[in-house]
């Protein structure tokens, strides 16, 4: 019976590779972390950008205003998990910090047909791509609605976005 538990044991020499292996990762972590760089990729230009504020419906819905305009580019009803569901955190953050509903969201497509929709009083940001591109769509649904001028021209901007996919 000694004989057999003996052959089922891991070789002492996998096991000190494989703690060599944690070490130096967790070291190379670490560094990194301390070290401040930046390990992100560069955010693509801005396209388009729009400041929007979110407003509770007495119906339960949610409406989309435009921040410059004052006017309601949308509403949703119903569930609208992945749209409450950001905005429910970016609220929290500034509930957090005892700000209120008045300072507008950026939402800015990019020339790649990313996605970020950033909180202007909190610097949070969602990039939104990461969500999938259905998720994502519902955001990119607003920007292009701000695609029209003052005189209800189509802008280069909105024509660019509206022919960029959105990655994920």
């Amino acid at each position: 019976m000694s004989e057999a538990s003996v052959h089922d044991q891991v070789p002492r020499g996998a096991l000190v590779g494989v703690g060599i292996l944690l070490a130096v990762s967790l070291v190379a972590v670490t560094a990194v972390r301390v070290s401040g760089i930046d390990v992100r990729v560069p955010d693509a230009e801005a396209v388009v950008t729009r400041e929007l504020r979110f407003e509770d419906t007495p119906e339960g819905g949610v409406a989309v205003i435009d921040a410059a305009s004052g006017r309601v580019v949308e509403s949703f009803t119903g569930e609208q998990g992945f749209l409450r569901g950001s905005l429910r955190a970016m609220a929290r953050e500034r509930k957090a910090r005892g700000l209120g509903a008045e300072l507008p969201f950026q939402l800015i497509g990019r020339s790649d047909g990313r996605l970020t929709l950033i909180d202007s009083a909190t610097g949070a940001r969602i990039d939104l791509e990461s969500f999938g591109p259905t998720n994502a769509g519902v955001f990119a649904r607003l920007l292009l609605d701000s695609g029209t001028s003052a005189r209800g021209i189509p802008s280069p901007q909105s024509a660019s976005l509206a022919t960029q996919p959105v990655r994920p």
